[in-house]
């Protein structure tokens, strides 16, 4: 039995999927199970498990992709915008434990939402709390 997730079998060519994109670091692949016509995954050629295990070069190039794919699947479905998500580890969703974003085409009417609506209520913070949170943050900056 492999450890080798969905998409490092799809990378090495063991699993057929619809390839729109590769460059050295990354591949962009249709989503198997799309959320809209055009949903394509961006994917780095490494099996680092969440955004923070990836070496910069890797996000960057990663993100490049981002940036290249999603105007053309907006072109080619004729979409309206776009969703660019990533579901960063199992408490967010995460279902294959290998750095994936999600590139979703919208269309006016589709009855999704904005990122906001993932969570179904925003949190009710006051200013205090958000400055204190803010500073937390910005002292696990390395």
């Amino acid at each position: 039995m492999s450890d080798r997730t969905i998409f490092e079998r799809i990378i090495d060519g063991d699993i057929p999927a619809n390839i729109v994109h590769e460059t050295e670091r990354a591949v962009a692949f249709l989503d198997a199970n799309p959320l809209a016509p055009g949903h394509t995954l961006v994917v780095p050629r490494e099996p680092h498990t969440r955004l923070r295990d990836a070496p910069p070069e890797v996000s960057e190039s990663v993100f490049e992709v981002v940036r290249t794919i999603a105007p053309a699947v907006e072109e080619a479905v004729d979409a309206d915008a776009t969703t660019v998500g990533i579901n960063d580890g199992t408490a967010a969703g995460q279902e294959v434990p290998h750095l994936h974003v999600h590139v979703v085409p919208r269309f006016e009417g589709d009855g999704g939402g904005s990122i906001h609506t993932v969570m179904g209520s925003l949190a009710d913070l006051s200013n205090q709390e958000q400055a204190e949170i803010g500073e937390r943050i910005a002292a696990h900056i390395e």
